[in-house]
């Protein structure tokens, strides 16, 4: 085999093992937090990887807050925020599994997120549209089954814990 070709059969292979490499991963995260101390019990996605159509990198992650911390998010609905993570925050949480997804699956996502970031008003209730309902629903939109029981709905790390028994396809461990 001439040099030529032997430079075409390298070049092919790269491409197809960097096509073969593309895919994103999303991974659910919960924060133990503390309700008197530092930051509030809190759940958030990470996306990680390469998106197969363009191989552009994804390296992102959401978690829906409320803009401020206080009092007020007892009462009711406030305002919101999507709530981006530091790289050095996010390796201290509990990442209680993970599961590959399309670039259709990353774009449904992405619109998700910004409607839940662009929507008008106090969007935020501790009740019916925290931190949890925003995973939730990241999660349906990936096909995981999702519940929401009520004595859950303000302990992320219990809530992922139970999204995992519900799931056993994900394989995930509970996490203590």
């Amino acid at each position: 085999m001439g040099r030529l070709a032997r430079l075409f059969v390298l070049f092919a292979a790269a491409l197809w093992a960097q096509a073969a490499a593309a895919e994103v991963q999303l991974s659910f995260h919960s924060f133990n937090g503390s309700v008197l101390f530092g930051r509030y019990p809190h759940t958030f996605v990470v996306l990680e990887g390469t998106l197969e159509e363009t191989g552009a990198p994804v390296n992102e992650n959401y978690g829906f807050t409320a803009k401020r911390a206080s009092p007020a998010v007892l009462r009711g609905p406030v305002y919101h925020d999507i709530l981006i993570e530091k790289p050095k925050y996010i390796n201290s949480t509990n990442r209680h599994f993970t599961v590959p997804i399309s670039d259709e699956e990353y774009w449904a996502i992405r619109r998700e997120m910004e409607g839940w970031r662009d929507a008008p008003g106090k969007y935020y209730d501790l009740e019916t549209r925290n931190c949890i309902h925003f995973v939730g629903t990241i999660a349906k939109l990936v096909g995981i089954t999702v519940e929401y029981p009520d004595d859950m709905m303000r302990r992320p790390k219990k809530w992922l814990n139970h999204i995992a028994a519900i799931n056993p396809d994900l394989g995930a461990p509970q996490i203590d």
